[in-house]
């Protein structure tokens, strides 16, 4: 882990750890250290209210840009690609070339990581249920937090397939007998879950702080796992009241998505927070994401999730998403024009000439485009898939002048969301929901790409701890 992440990390979450848990070695050592910090914290609602930040501070580990799901949903896609990179390199193109194993260390780091922030989240709801606060506070607390759960399990069951759930701080001995769960029951847990959120979380227009999760988050998130598990009917349903609540709209302009001005905006459901400095939680998608050691145009530059010519060629002529999406270039400190294509929407004019590693942009998990393509798919009406496209004034589903290569509303859809949501860490589990993922991957990465490549390994250090943990198949 460089200097720049560990100080991100730190930020957020390092105070937590000493309060809550021993940093253990593996996400099997689940319980809490029994000690005096412990023992008297979460007593006050100032105690609550530092935990609650600190669980949402998770999020920066959870979204970071070399993060399990920036892997699988833009290197494991046909968006993203890697070439130089820092660190075990061939551990980071095993995405991308599917060429996983068991002993992969990002693959371990993703599941470590994430357990590791169930646990926080785990026990601060655990501590809600006997806490003497003000109920509604404790109730409005317990919606944030299932809210957080449900949406780190639902990346978790896509990435994994199969996995432990664990709904409660629990002790070593318990860890053992807590084995892989049904994917289809970890589903069902995280629909309550989301339920539970949406009843009890305020309007967008009504939350308390920054960042919170609100209603329409909670049910947008919902709709996309009734999508997932295939229930289009409930999907459409749970869709319909976010974009009937008259909380969201679609910015007038495409370009405002990723000016700073325009920030936590009425497109946004749910946004994660970065404010630009070395103490604070800054931004690292754009250090991330700038071609490797480029030395030029930001602090470094990492090579991460460089763009494939797959989706430089999706956009349609004179889409303008395409510019607003990609860089095709930049100039090396010898003024020399170097062509390779990179993400440009976490991109930060006022630090092009600062050397900075500090940016300001937040990541946005789910917006307004987003929930009425979902719409469209679960109601199998382009209405929603129209009002995207106006937004871009591109041509209209159904006209004369819409490319006819997307013949069918799944494919119209398919296409709009590959454009619009480029990569904003969705393509991957897009392509998987809708069953498209083994026909268009084996044709874009050159080989054959089997449902069983469609999971991540479970962790061989895991396993070796706990034997009685099964692997997926074909690994």
């Amino acid at each position: 882990m460089n200097t720049l992440r560990l100080t991100r990390y730190y930020t957020g979450i390092i105070f937590l750890c000493t309060i809550l848990w021993s940093c253990s070695d593996s996400f099997l050592e689940l319980s809490p250290i029994s000690n005096a910090n412990e023992a008297n914290y979460y007593k006050t609602e100032k105690d609550f209210e530092t935990a609650v930040v600190a669980a949402y501070a998770t999020l920066y580990t959870e979204y970071d840009p070399e993060s399990g799901l920036s892997y699988c949903s833009e290197q494991m896609s046909d968006e993203a690609t890697v070439y130089d990179m820092a660190g075990n390199v061939a551990d980071k193109q095993a995405f991308k070339n599917y060429t996983l194993f068991p002993a992969n260390t990002i693959v371990l780091q993703t599941w470590r990581a994430t357990y590791n922030s169930l646990l926080i989240i785990n026990t601060l709801i655990d501590k809600l249920h006997t806490a003497s606060i003000n109920e509604q506070l404790k109730t409005a607390y317990e919606a944030e937090m299932r809210f957080l759960r449900a949406l780190y399990y639902f990346n978790l069951v896509r990435m994994f397939g199969d996995i432990p759930l664990v709904d409660k701080p629990i002790v070593v001995n318990e860890s053992y007998s807590t084995l892989r769960s049904p994917a289809s029951y970890v589903y069902d847990f995280i629909i309550e879950d989301l339920k539970f959120a949406a009843d009890r979380l305020p309007l967008q227009s009504q939350v308390s702080r920054v960042g919170q999760a609100s209603k329409g988050a909670a049910q947008g998130i919902l709709g996309k796992v009734y999508l997932t598990v295939g229930n289009k009917s409930a999907a459409k349903e749970v869709l319909g009241q976010v974009i009937n609540s008259g909380e969201y709209e679609l910015l007038s302009d495409y370009a405002h998505l990723w000016d700073l001005a325009h920030e936590n905006s009425r497109e946004a459901l749910f946004e994660i927070q970065h404010v630009a400095g070395p103490t604070t939680p800054s931004s690292p998608y754009n250090e991330y994401f700038c071609p490797y050691n480029n030395m030029a145009i930001c602090g470094q530059g990492f090579g991460m999730n460089q763009v494939t010519d797959d989706l430089w060629n999706e956009f349609e002529s004179g889409d303008p998403r395409r510019e607003l999406s990609i860089f095709t270039g930049y100039n090396d400190k010898g003024g020399n024009w170097i062509e390779i294509k990179f993400p440009k929407k976490w991109w930060d004019p006022a630090w092009v000439n600062s050397n900075s590693y500090y940016f300001e942009n937040n990541f946005i998990v789910l917006r307004y485009a987003d929930v009425l393509l979902m719409y469209a798919e679960a109601a199998d009406d382009p209405a929603c898939l129209n009002m995207v496209r106006d937004r871009a004034e591109m041509p209209r589903y159904g006209s004369s002048s819409y490319p006819a290569q997307y013949s069918t509303l799944a494919e119209a859809i398919e296409h709009e969301r590959m454009v619009e949501l480029a990569l904003e860490f969705h393509r991957w589990f897009d392509l998987k929901r809708t069953g498209r993922a083994i026909a268009v991957l084996s044709e874009r990465k050159g080989k054959a790409i089997t449902e069983q490549m469609l999971v991540l390994p479970v962790p061989q250090t895991e396993r070796d701890i706990n034997p009685a943990l099964t692997q997926n198949a074909g690994y």
